[in-house]
């Protein structure tokens, strides 16, 4: 795993694919926001960060390309730090177009000055050599327009909230526990919809057979990604 130290961290944690890590805060208010940057022809960064942090972002991404050569900006559902420097990102990249679901092509297309690609329900965007499919999960964890993204040839699922880990003290890469901190993130403020359909949403993110979840909120997970996702379907649903 390739590291590139600076204020933001910047370390590989897929063959390919960039995890952009910037904590912030301190104590019980500490925290972390993640970006993913996959290379290709096409290179396509899966969410912005808030617009507070894109200088750093920014920075982040030169480490590993020019700037200007990014084509997709992906995110996930409409929040602050999904896609709030969407705009500061398309004035840097010139050729770059938002990416996302039908629904918040429909309902955020406005809040961007390029219109974003709206992807259908297991579409898939080819970048050059690899390609990424879009998957709608309504809900889940919470946005009517959620969705997210699977990398193919390194099986990285681009999961966005589904495991918030709370903290700032986290490695890029981890195969150890995140359940158990997200749970207990989840437990103390509850950012699921718990909508009647995410045991359905999250086993068809689990048949991807993810390698790799590369969380938005503290580490990504190597290892059985499907059986984490079950655990997580489990743990909604109140099991042990």
């Amino acid at each position: 795993m390739t590291n590139l130290q600076g204020d933001t961290r910047v370390a590989e944690v897929a063959d390919g694919v960039y995890q952009i890590h910037t904590p912030v805060g301190t104590g019980k208010a500490a925290f972390s926001f993640n970006q993913y940057l996959v290379i290709d022809d096409a290179p396509l960064l899966f969410h912005t960060g808030p617009r507070s942090l894109f200088p750093a972002v920014r920075a982040a991404i030169t480490r590993v390309m020019p700037v200007e050569r990014l084509r997709y900006a992906a995110f996930s559902h409409c929040e602050a730090d999904e896609c709030g420097s969407m705009n500061a990102l398309l004035d840097a990249a010139p050729q770059a177009e938002p990416v996302c679901g039908r629904v918040a092509a429909m309902v955020d297309a406005d809040l961007f000055d390029r219109a974003p690609r709206a992807l259908a329900d297991g579409e898939v965007l080819a970048l050059g050599q690899r390609r990424v499919r879009w998957l709608d999960a309504p809900h889940l964890p919470h946005g009517w327009e959620c969705g997210y993204l699977f990398e193919e040839s390194t099986g990285t699922l681009l999961c966005g909230d589904l495991l918030t880990q709370p903290g700032a003290d986290h490695p890029a890469l981890t195969r150890n526990d995140i359940l158990g901190p997200s749970e207990a993130m989840r437990r103390a403020m509850d950012y699921y919809a718990h909508g009647r359909d995410a045991p359905k949403h999250l086993e068809k993110l689990a048949a991807t057979s993810p390698r790799v979840l590369a969380c938005m909120h503290g580490s990504a997970y190597e290892g059985d990604g499907a059986a984490l996702l079950r655990a997580l379907s489990r743990a909604l649903a109140g099991e042990s």
